[in-house]
């Protein structure tokens, strides 16, 4: 279905995009989804539960893997409806309004995760090379005002690209790539003037997710220069042993994200499945796979879960 916004006054429309030449697996790709949705939902809720119900994890580290896993299932809502919305009941339209709402929350769960991944890079660097002042420099508002701060930055870095969107307008086929709205896809169907918004949106990558990487490499470093002082071979392995997980969720958050940047910029030449499918990965994969890291990689974590499931006692 082809829809043109020949009217300025009227709101426009746009058309989300499945699975080009996959529509006959639709409905088999929906099935695939919801097993998608439904662990990142069980996973993440789960390791909320046994954070809240074990006393023992009421630390700085299991907090931020708090405010994670609610940022996780804020991703998996955002999306959710349209994608189920394409591929199950074969719906492609969505009004601009809607549309920019979703890729705020969408651009702004994205920073978030980046910010809170930095947050918990701080949060290993404290324990390994400041321990004996870790409770005092974490403390429990200096914890909130991290997680606020975090809040904050990402709505606030977010929230003039939808307003600038909702300025242009939109006279051509109002096709999107992907079955979710996302900044760079509704800004290459306007016909107005759009460079401001395409440099802003440039700008806010480089000084969020780009600097948040340095950051996190740059805590590493100092991290690594640490335990490499210590002397005994068993306490370097247990130092290095706590960061493992935070350095996998970190892997599993900026890799598909820097390969859907290259593949935006130096792969016009591959398909659009291609394109879809790592955009896909980059906003579903995280969610579903970082609670599953943490509770295998998390010894603390591990037994939580076990005792919530009355298992504990067996071991």
């Amino acid at each position: 279905m082809v829809i043109w916004n020949t009217n300025d006054t009227m709101e426009p429309i746009f058309i989300l995009k499945g699975f080009p030449g996959l529509e006959y697996a639709h409905s088999w790709l929906s099935i695939i989804f919801c097993f998608v949705f439904l662990g990142t939902f069980i996973g993440n809720i789960t390791i909320l539960s046994v954070i809240w119900i074990e006393s023992s994890l009421h630390q700085p580290m299991y907090y931020f893997l708090s405010i994670l896993a609610l940022n996780d299932l804020g991703m998996s809502l955002s999306t959710l409806p349209t994608i189920f919305s394409v591929l199950w009941l074969n719906i492609q339209e969505i009004q601009a309004n809607a549309c920019y709402a979703q890729l705020f929350f969408i651009h702004t769960f994205t920073f978030m995760e980046s910010s809170v991944l930095l947050a918990m890079a701080f949060d290993r660097f404290v324990a390994i090379c400041h321990p004996l002042h870790y409770t005092t420099i974490l403390t429990n508002s200096v914890m909130g005002k991290i997680g606020l701060a975090c809040l904050l930055r990402s709505m606030g870095v977010v929230l003039p690209t939808p307003l600038l969107l909702r300025q242009y307008h939109y006279c051509h086929v109002n096709v999107l790539s992907h079955p979710f709205c996302l900044h760079q896809d509704v800004l290459k169907l306007s016909c107005s003037d759009a460079k401001i918004n395409s440099i802003y949106g440039l700008c806010i990558v480089i000084a969020t997710l780009g600097m948040d990487s340095v950051f996190i490499l740059l805590s590493y470093i100092l991290i690594l220069n640490a335990v490499l002082r210590i002397a005994s071979p068993e306490e370097r392995l247990k130092a290095l042993n706590t960061c493992v997980s935070h350095i996998c969720v970190v892997l599993i958050f900026f890799v598909p994200v820097i390969g859907l940047s290259v593949a935006h910029r130096l792969g016009k030449h591959l398909s659009p499945i291609v394109h879809i499918f790592m955009a896909n990965i980059y906003l579903l994969l995280p969610p579903v796979l970082n609670p599953i890291v943490y509770s295998v990689r998390t010894k603390q974590i591990r037994l939580g879960i076990l005792r919530k499931f009355g298992l504990g006692r067996r071991l």
